[in-house]
């Protein structure tokens, strides 16, 4: 099979909410994340084709915890596995540079599994 992705992705093992920095709500889990998208199980249908801006906290055993705010575009949704949970993909189309540069870091990072 061949990796079309222009982005490796590293699975999250740790739970990373994720928040809708308009409505304040938790909009879901991260599933994987890339420098530029993510995979979010979200707890709720999400609008198709949508722009959300995005906050969550990044860190690990080697990297210092940092919340991030990310501008997102919305690309597809799927129903999961489990009733009322919903797998959306997004890419990232707004992010600065310091939010960029622990991105970065953490998708990095020593020890990541990849998808």
């Amino acid at each position: 099979m061949n990796e079309s992705r222009r982005a490796k992705r590293k699975q999250a093992h740790e739970a990373i909410d994720v928040f809708d920095t308009m409505t304040e709500l938790s909009v879901g889990r991260i599933g994987n994340l890339s420098e530029t998208g993510m995979m979010l199980m979200a707890s709720a249908p999400l609008v198709e084709d949508a722009l959300y801006q995005l906050r969550f906290t990044l860190g690990g055993t080697s990297l210092k915890s940092r919340t991030l705010e990310i501008g997102v575009h919305q690309l597809w949704s799927e129903p999961s596995h489990v009733p009322g949970q919903f797998w959306s993909g997004f890419r990232f189309i707004d992010i600065g540079p310091e939010d960029a540069s622990h991105l970065h870091a953490w998708v990095e990072a020593p020890g990541s599994h990849y998808d």
